[in-house]
């Protein structure tokens, strides 16, 4: 990316997703917007919008994973232009899922959308999915 200042924020959620991991979703928190227009798509839940349903869907989501460890981030796409900034990626790592006790992998195809606001770089989006590999048709149909 060509702003070094966002740069540093995407830096800042990767190390975000290591603490989400354990847990703890307070760093990532500190990186989202707090714009009634805030939407979140995660693996865990249904889509929400605005700050309070974004807040509480991560400390849903971080609160089902404990012992984790980021293994890896593979850049698909990127673009930056003044105001918006997004990146594509598959995030790799490993976490206790629910009351499990060992350690799974997860790999999520992730899409985070950057808007430059008067504090700096914030998370307006974020859209994560376990779908990394190619699926069959049927595996879209509502069961």
């Amino acid at each position: 990316m060509k702003d070094g200042e966002l740069d540093k924020v995407i830096e800042q959620d990767h190390e975000a997703l290591a603490a989400f991991g354990l847990g703890d979703p307070g760093p990532k928190k500190r990186l989202y917007s707090r714009g009634d227009d805030v939407t979140l798509a995660n693996p865990l839940g249904p889509p929400v919008r605005g700050w309070q349903g974004v807040s509480a869907a991560l400390d849903a989501a971080a609160a089902m994973l404990r012992d984790g460890a980021v293994t890896g981030f593979e850049r698909i796409a990127e673009g930056e232009t003044t105001d918006p900034a997004y990146i594509v990626e598959i995030e790799r790592s490993t976490t206790k899922l629910g009351g499990a006790e060992e350690l799974s992998p997860v790999a999520l195809r992730a899409t985070t959308i950057y808007r430059r606001e008067e504090d700096g770089w914030k998370i307006v989006h974020r859209h994560a999915d376990p779908i990394t590999t190619p699926r069959p048709v049927e595996s879209v149909a509502t069961p």
